[in-house]
Formats: structure tokens, C-alpha cells, sequence
């Protein structure tokens, strides 16, 4: 009967068989230690000549990386083997023998291994960060779920743009009609938020940006909640309790892959509410003080939001940009409509952006001058103006990039290793 690396403490002084693949492989003499991997965990096999015979001594003196082997053995207790634990082989069968595997242990350039991904999301520190990645998504599943959140997906072929169609990719939809991939569920949500009260969409979105930043994708996971009687004050608290329930969810139950990305979790332990809530103003004085070169008026660069970020040891939320600069849809502040009533959550560390969000335009008139104001087809946003001619009330919500949040948390350079494909500006394969 199969048994699970990850479950091999439930088996000391046992017999077991795991299936699964040769990691790595050294041998001492009439012993050889073989490094397995089974999709759960890794742990070393020492098989030993005089317990297996010569025959399978043999096979697995020539067994090459990643041959897909089904290993036999007794489960010792051992403080110094990672995962505390080791296998005592007493039989080998080889499933499938792998030759010259091109992803070895020694450094590879980036884009080798990115050509190579399919492959390279073998490696620990791969699947570390994919194991995390799971366990934030999971969190997030279950911090909607238990909150009376409704689950609502929303279309991926979509008319028209939310915020203009410069960042689309454009699909050929039958009879010359042309749609585009979604980059953001929201608007569709905000109906949903008015037959159900407070939903959540999650699924993959689309920007067509032509940007080359290690924070960028063109294809990306995204979270969008949206809530019906909700105001600015709603959103944010909503945020906080969101990322604070995935930080700790995950140190809670990914103690050993954060072992193997050698992450400092102190700044993580850190990320507690309340979360620092300082206006847009604030926020560019904060940074003339810092003899960042910004203007108020204008949005934040990746390196602003890095200054900014590090002036506080948690997420930061700062709030009421300039209308200018937020999407068409952002209801203004009454008190300074210049100013829109929205929030951007910076995490720590220089990870910048990780939700954006907040109230949405709630009044017919002006939204459909904020439609004219953008050149956006009107007719295209009929059904949405409809929620505002129907039972319109105030609300709002944001969106949650799941792969920058893994950076994040994960202590990345890069935001490619945090999905097991990217697709950026210059790569699609494979």
C-alpha cells in the first residue's frame, strides 16, 4: 500500500512503499543514499547492498535523475535527516528510467530554467513556493467562505474594458465581432453584490501591459470581493482582516517550504491590525521628505511605493488618490471630489501593491459622465448603468493579486516563480 512522505511520521519502525521519482543520488562504498521525492515531500532512501542483492544494488548504482522509481522500506527515526525521518530500502522497482535530465543541481540562467519550467517546478524550492501559493489561496477561499461570502465567478470574455481597452487582449468572437479577455471581474461583481449582498469572484485575469517589472504578469490570479452597503471604511477593514488571515494561515501550516525559501519570517509575524491608514496627501509628503521626486496629482511608481512601504513595519493602507488616476468607476469624495474614495494596500519589505480597491460610483448621472469623460462605448455599459437606474446603493469592494501576495510572503525577487507557467511581455512557452 502506497504511503506519502508527507504522512511518514505516522509509520516509525514501519514497512512502507513510496512511489515516486529520484531526486538526487551518492553513494558511500556498499551503500547508496537516494534522494526520492513523491509530489508530497522528499526523503532519503539508504540502501544498503547486503539488504537489497546485488542485482538491485546494480540498477540503482545507473539510475539517472528523475527516474520515476517505487522504493521499499522501513521508516527510521533519525533527528539529523530532514523531516526527522529515513527509509531503510529492502526493494526497488524502476518505473521509468530518465537519462541526461537537463534541470541538474547546480545554477542554471534564468531563462534556461524558465524554458525548461515544466521541469524546474520539480525542485524544492519550486514547490515550496507552490505549496504556498496553495495555502493562499485556500486561506482566501476560506476567509470569504466563513463570512457569508457568496461565491459569483465572472465572465473571461467580456465586451468592453473596465478601465479602457489600451491594456486588453483583443479574441476574435464569432462573426467578426471581437471581444476581449477580462482584466478584472469587478464590474460584473458589483452586480452580483446586488442579488446576493457581499460575493467574491477568483479566477485568472489578463493585462496586456508591455511591462518587463518583476512585479508584472500578463496573465495572473485575482481575488475580487465586493460587498453591497459597504463604504471606503468597509473595504479597508475587509482588506486588513484578508491579508492578515493569509499571512497567518500560512506561517501557521508552512513552516518547513518557508524553511526551504530560507524566508525571514520575522517581518511576516509582524503583519498584524491594525494596519497604518494614511490619506494620498500624507503619503506624498512622506515621500518630498524623503527626496522622492513626486508631485501631488500624479500615481506611485514601483520605487515610490518601496520608500513608502518601508517607513512602516506592516502593510500600509493609503487612501483617496486623485480621481484622475483611479478608473472611472471610483465614487469621488464628497467633501473633495478631486479626491476618489479608494485604497491601495502596500505590503512591507518593497512588495508594493498587493489590493486595490474601494467605494464605487453609486449615482447614474455621474457615472455616465464618467463614461463619456473616458470615450468608453456606452452602449457596452448599458446593463451596468442599470444598476444604478435599479435599486442602486452604496458599495464597494477591491481586487487581490494572489501572485504578487506570494512574492510577498514568499521573500521572491521575482514574481515568475509564483505560478507554475508565467506568462510575461516576451514568454508564452511552455
Amino acid at each position: 500500500m502506497q504511503t506519502y512522505i508527507e504522512d511518514i511520521a505516522k509509520h516509525e519502525g514501519q514497512p512502507v512503499r513510496i512511489k515516486g521519482w529520484l531526486h538526487t543520488r551518492r553513494s558511500s562504498g556498499k551503500i547508496h543514499f537516494l534522494i526520492v521525492r513523491d509530489g508530497t515531500g522528499f526523503i532519503q532512501a539508504v540502501m544498503s547492498k547486503a539488504a537489497v542483492g546485488d542485482d538491485t544494488f546494480v540498477t540503482a548504482d545507473h539510475l539517472g535523475q528523475e527516474s520515476a522509481i517505487i522504493v521499499d522500506g522501513n521508516v527510521r527515526a533519525d533527528a539529523r535527516a530532514p523531516g526527522g525521518y529515513e527509509l531503510d530500502v529492502t526493494g526497488l522497482e524502476v518505473v521509468s528510467a530518465a537519462v541526461d535530465y537537463p534541470v541538474t543541481p547546480k545554477e542554471h540562467g534564468v531563462d534556461y530554467l524558465l524554458d525548461r519550467r515544466h521541469l524546474w517546478i520539480r525542485a524544492p524550492r519550486q514547490q515550496a513556493v507552490l505549496r504556498i501559493r496553495h495555502e493562499v489561496i485556500d486561506a482566501v477561499r476560506d476567509f470569504f467562505n466563513s463570512r457569508g461570502f457568496v461565491l459569483a465567478d465572472t465572465p473571461i470574455f467580456t465586451p468592453a474594458a473596465c478601465e479602457g481597452t489600451t491594456t486588453l487582449f483583443p479574441v476574435s468572437y464569432f462573426e467578426d465581432n471581437t471581444a476581449y479577455l477580462t482584466q478584472s471581474g469587478q464590474l460584473y461583481n458589483e452586480a452580483n453584490a446586488m442579488a446576493l449582498g457581499r460575493v467574491y469572484c477568483f479566477g485568472p485575469t489578463f493585462r496586456a501591459e508591455k511591462s518587463k517589472t518583476r512585479r508584472h504578469l500578463t496573465e495572473f490570479w485575482m481575488v475580487e470581493p465586493e460587498m453591497a452597503y459597504a463604504d471606503l471604511d468597509d473595504v479597508m477593514s475587509l482588506a486588513e482582516g484578508l491579508v492578515v488571515a493569509v499571512v497567518s494561515r500560512v506561517l501557521e501550516r508552512r513552516r518547513r517550504e518557508l524553511d526551504v525559501l530560507e524566508r525571514d519570517t520575522s517581518p511576516l509575524e509582524r503583519v498584524q491590525a491594525p494596519f497604518p491608514r494614511i490619506s494620498y496627501d500624507e503619503a506624498i509628503a512622506r515621500l518630498q521628505g524623503a527626496d522622492q521626486a513626486v508631485t501631488w496629482g500624479g500615481d506611485f511608481g514601483g520605487t515610490d511605493e518601496t520608500v513608502l512601504s518601508s517607513m512602516f513595519d506592516r502593510p500600509v493602507m493609503v487612501h483617496r488618490y486623485p480621481s484622475a488616476v483611479k478608473a472611472f468607476y471610483m465614487k469621488p469624495d464628497p467633501g473633495r471630489p478631486e479626491l476618489s474614495l479608494s485604497v491601495d494596500v502596500l505590503a512591507p519589505e518593497g512588495y508594493g501593491e498587493i489590493i486595490g480597491g474601494g467605494q464605487r460610483l453609486d449615482d447614474y448621472d455621474l457615472l455616465l459622465a464618467r463614461i463619456k469623460e473616458h470615450d468608453l462605448p456606452q452602449a457596452a455599459f448599458e446593463w451596468y448603468l442599470d444598476l444604478r437606474r435599479f435599486g442602486s446603493v452604496p458599495h464597494g469592494g477591491f481586487g487581490m493579486g494572489i501572485e504578487r501576495v506570494v512574492a510577498w510572503i514568499c521573500g521572491l525577487e521575482h514574481i515568475r516563480e509564483t505560478i507554475p507557467y508565467p506568462r510575461m511581455i516576451y514568454r508564452i512557452y511552455p
